[in-house]
């Protein structure tokens, strides 16, 4: 089968700093411990990474929660070559992750060897760094999850 891929450039950055707070704080906290933390909304639903406010009636979220490591990607595209800021510099997915237990995706990188192996709907998991510091990059990528079985 052969599927002609749609391919467009894209500059994605953000060019301001501040400081973490209690809600981000606690979602970097948990990276170097090793866990995906998310905040629970007053309707229940969970988004991941976590907000200080929620994004529709802009009340404060307090109640963290755990979620999983694994998930399903709802969207990607490839990455190749990389950008010379990017954290990966081998080709890579660019994903959507819709983690079990969240009800918001995280855009990460899924780390394949091929656009071939990436799909829609493919179950990936968390691949966490030996060594953490409490910073999104301390989850080095998300590969499908039956290579870690």
């Amino acid at each position: 089968m052969n599927e002609e891929r749609l391919r467009a450039d894209l500059v994605l950055e953000y060019p301001f700093t501040r400081t973490t707070g209690p809600v981000i704080g606690a979602f970097m906290t948990g990276l170097r411990e090793g866990i995906i933390i998310g905040i629970r909304r007053a309707d229940g639903t969970v988004v991941v990474p976590p907000l200080e406010y929620d994004p529709t009636s802009a009340d404060p979220l307090t109640e963290l929660v755990t979620v999983g490591q694994a998930g399903v990607v709802e969207s990607w595209t490839w990455v190749d070559p990389p950008r010379e800021q990017s954290p990966w510099q081998q080709p890579h997915g660019l994903a959507l992750i819709h983690l079990d237990g969240a009800d918001t995706p995280l855009l990460h990188g899924v780390l394949v060897n091929s656009a071939d192996a990436m799909s829609t709907g493919m179950r990936v998991v968390a691949k966490f760094r030996a060594e953490r510091e409490g910073h999104i990059s301390d989850i080095e990528g998300f590969v499908p999850e039956e290579s870690v079985q």
